[in-house]
């Protein structure tokens, strides 16, 4: 990707975490950074309407005159067993997990095509590729995203749009504090995980900056999560062993 410094930045979920991340490191790079969220002295961005994302392309193009890169980075932690996970979770995952990065394609794509230019990077998970027992919502919405970023880098590429996904593993964010889930095995599962890691939402925007500038269009964040896709890839029955225990575990818990 051009290294040009001064790019037009939009990121969503920009109030904390990975999002927040992300805003300072481009900001630190010298890019101009509009930072939107539903919380916090920003930008008020919900990603689930269709109005504000109307309002906020009518803001850009007012001025800035145009937009270099999209960041779709707003997302909520759900989960939970297939029986015990309401539906009323997984609607509010589509909507914002999958739709909210589909809302902001649309509104920006017309821009994008009228520049002949535009990158595009779409925030999913580790578990878009990966997908654990107990996490359905959550590794559905995210896998929809690694497949609407694949689709859309080849069908935007006449336009030179580029289009990349970020995958990254479990790391310290506040998300610990708010997975959304009527399964109390799994958010405590999912708490648990967020603890051990040793990477920061700091570590996380670095190593999408650098995947970026590298032109690697699905960027995983850290070692565990090549070796979990690696594993999945190429020693397929050795990694179903591995879900299946963990089914076995939650099955006992």
């Amino acid at each position: 990707m051009d290294e040009d410094t001064g790019r037009r930045v939009l990121v969503t979920g920009a109030a904390s975490g990975l999002g927040a991340a992300l805003v300072s490191a481009f900001e630190q790079r010298g890019d101009r950074v509009l930072a939107c969220d539903i919380r916090g002295n920003l930008h008020r961005l919900d990603v689930t309407s269709d109005e504000d994302w109307r309002r906020t392309a009518e803001w850009v193009a007012e001025h800035w005159g145009g937009l270099d890169v999209l960041v779709n980075n707003a997302g909520i932690a759900t989960g939970g067993r297939i029986d015990v996970a309401d539906l009323t979770e997984w609607q509010r995952a589509i909507d914002v997990n999958l739709l909210g990065a589909v809302r902001g394609c649309r509104e920006f794509v017309p821009m994008f095509k009228a520049q002949n230019a535009g990158t595009i990077v779409n925030v999913a998970s580790l578990a878009g590729l990966v997908h654990p027992p107990a996490m359905s919502s959550y590794t559905a919405t995210k896998a929809g995203v690694v497949a609407l970023s694949e689709t859309l880098r080849h069908e935007l590429h006449p336009w030179g749009i580029e289009v990349f996904v970020v995958c990254p593993g479990f790391f310290r964010t506040n998300l610990a504090a708010s997975v959304s889930s009527a399964d109390p095995l799994t958010t405590s599962l999912t708490q648990s995980l967020i603890g051990r890691s040793t990477l920061a939402a700091d570590d996380i925007a670095a190593e999408v900056l650098r995947g970026m500038a590298e032109g690697e269009h699905v960027i995983l964040t850290d070692p565990e999560g090549r070796t979990a896709v690696a594993a999945k890839t190429h020693a397929r029955d050795e990694y179903d062993q591995q879900q299946f225990a963990f089914g076995e575990r939650l099955r006992d818990a």
